[in-house]
């Protein structure tokens, strides 16, 4: 009996709490309809509030509230704006309200004769409550305007975005549409975030939004674009463009490509050659990929800091040959094949590992599918996804596939900073946040071989042009030969120069590109030392003592850099 007397109990006991958790239960969810209401209620009366805002009639002459959208401002890493908001009258008509259609257009045509006459007939005849007639007015045209007195004739006030810079960060920041949205770059980028849901419950009208700020160095930016468009009247090229991240966070500290455009006339980026060459651009690099092919290599194990390759003869598949540029015609030891961008040795050297280890590593890179990065004008690298053995000498090289330029300054950045590759960002980020998304790419020891050859290459090699005294840069050349009705044009090339400094503690790489250049003067040449070198150079003077890279003339820097296999072989 006791046995079922508890029994019965607990099972009473069992009941009640559910039926208690029960109550609870439908409690809580009549509570959270309730909260739900209350909030679909508040956006509510939002919605009607902005509606009501924007259609309510007011007597001509009296300024309404703004219609469009603010944005956030947007500042460079410094706090210097890059993007601001500024309010703007725009013009409007209820054509109901007319009373005199033929005066109204008369008098409106005078203030704005650029307006179509039949298509302003046609906005003003009819019983609509509202037309726009012409956005985005001066101050002086909306008085001028409103002195005429046309009744049905009125002014919203509207935020206009305005860009500080001009052009100077143009494929940064992008645009808007006359709307205020985004339609390119980080505008379009912050749409697809927080500020798109703002602006979609009216929240961000009238109203000041937590502004923006991007890893870009204002003055590094002004100071690149300047370079650039210097470049393109210096070597008559068709197009320049250029990329400086930080090694150890990702942080994009300038980015420009010319030709460019206004971002305050949005319909400048429509004409020709507007493309984001760093993102939306691809192209065959050259010899900067020897650089990639030397760090494969190494950090095989199979290949070693001290070995020598024979480059006296070319290297045969079938009836074709690949030889050297300015050949040396003897054996030579792997900072040698470098230093004088032997194609002869580095395809030796990517034989050693085997074209499909050289594609894994290529992959490893980047080298894939699009960058990573927050603008929307990105595109994807065309490489196979295994190389035959010609293909792969080529890609050696950087001959037979192309990437984009913002891969290559990240691999580069992966190959000096230890060997962690790390996403480029245009927005602020810590080493320590970094570091806690990269992935180890290459050995430490592999990338303090790389730091050797740029800076061996800077002092004794192509990249000379590139190396302002005392500031430590390390870098690589390449001349690629564009492809022109499925030939390689000897006529047509893309000049290139992939850099690092300062060498012995790398905090930035850059990647500078010149399409197409000619000849300075008589004396000098058309490869990438004379153009893309000289502009890096150029860039590395004036920027980075504002970065806090100092000039050094110790040679005891460059000595360290020197491998000690390297070292007890006499090698300097």
């Amino acid at each position: 009996m006791s046995d079922l007397g508890t029994t019965h109990s607990s099972t009473i006991t069992l009941e009640g709490a559910r039926k208690a958790r029960g109550h609870m239960t439908h409690s809580r969810i009549r509570l959270a309809l309730v909260v739900a209401l209350l909030l679909f209620g508040v956006v509510g009366a939002r919605l009607i509030n902005i509606a009501n805002t924007e259609v309510a009639q007011n007597n001509a002459g009296q300024e309404r509230p703004a219609l469009t959208a603010t944005r956030p401002e947007i500042l460079d890493r410094n706090g210097r704006q890059l993007a601001v908001d500024i309010q703007v009258p725009s013009l409007f008509a209820e054509p109901r309200r007319i009373v005199d259609l033929d005066e109204a257009v008369d008098a409106l045509s005078v203030e704005l004769p650029h307006l179509d006459r039949k298509w302003l007939r046609d906005r003003l005849d009819g019983d609509e409550g509202f037309v726009w007639l012409e956005r985005e007015l001066t101050p002086q045209q909306k008085e001028r305007i409103l002195r005429l007195g046309i009744p049905g004739v009125d002014f919203v006030t509207e935020s206009r975005r305005f860009y500080p810079g001009g052009a100077v960060a143009s494929h940064i920041l992008g645009a808007v549409n006359v709307d205020n949205v985004g339609i390119a770059g980080i505008e379009r980028y912050l749409d697809s975030q927080d500020v798109a849901l703002l602006q979609e419950l009216g929240l961000a009208r009238n109203r000041s939004l937590q502004p923006v700020n991007l890893s870009i160095d204002l003055r590094v930016q002004h100071i690149m674009h300047n370079q650039l468009k210097d470049a393109l009247d210096r070597y008559q090229a068709i197009a320049a463009a250029g990329v400086m991240m930080n090694v150890q966070t990702g942080e994009i500290i300038a980015l420009a490509s010319l030709p460019d455009f206004d971002p305050n006339e949005p319909a400048t980026a429509l004409e020709e050659g507007r493309l984001n060459r760093i993102t939306a651009g691809k192209f065959e690099l050259g010899s900067v990929f020897k650089t990639m092919t030397m760090a494969a290599a190494l950090d095989s194990g199979l290949v070693r800091i001290t070995d020598e390759f024979d480059a006296t003869k070319p290297v045969r598949f079938g009836r074709y040959s690949i030889g050297d540029f300015h050949g040396k015609n003897r054996v030579l030891t792997v900072p040698e094949v470098f230093k004088y961008s032997s194609n002869i040795g580095t395809i030796k050297m990517m034989q050693v590992i085997g074209k499909e280890a050289y594609r894994d590593f290529l992959g490893k890179m980047g080298f894939e599918g699009a960058p990573v990065i927050e603008l929307p004008e990105r595109t994807s690298a065309q490489i196979s996804n295994s190389f035959g053995e010609v293909e792969a000498a080529t890609a050696s090289f950087g001959h037979g596939f192309s990437v984009t330029p913002l891969q290559l300054v990240t691999a580069i950045s992966a190959l000096v900073n230890g060997g962690n590759y790390v996403e480029p960002t245009l927005f602020p980020r810590d080493e320590i946040a970094a570091l806690s998304s990269s992935k180890q790419v290459v050995s430490e020891r592999t990338s303090n071989y790389i730091r050797y050859l740029m800076r061996l290459n800077a002092l004794e090699g192509s990249g000379r042009k590139a190396a302002p005294d005392g500031y430590r840069v390390g870098g690589k050349t390449g001349t690629a030969e564009k492809v022109v009705d499925g030939r390689y044009s000897r006529e047509k090339s893309l000049a290139v120069f992939a850099s690092a400094f300062p060498m012995d503690a790398p905090k930035y790489a850059m990647v500078i590109l010149v399409d197409e250049p000619k000849r300075e003067n008589e004396q000098s040449g058309r490869t990438a030392a004379w153009n893309a070198g000289e502009v890096t150079g150029r860039i590395v003077e004036k920027v980075a003592p504002m970065l806090g890279v100092m000039p050094n003339h110790d040679p005891e820097i460059d000595a360290r850099l020197v491998p000690v296999e390297l070292r007890d072989l006499g090698e300097i």
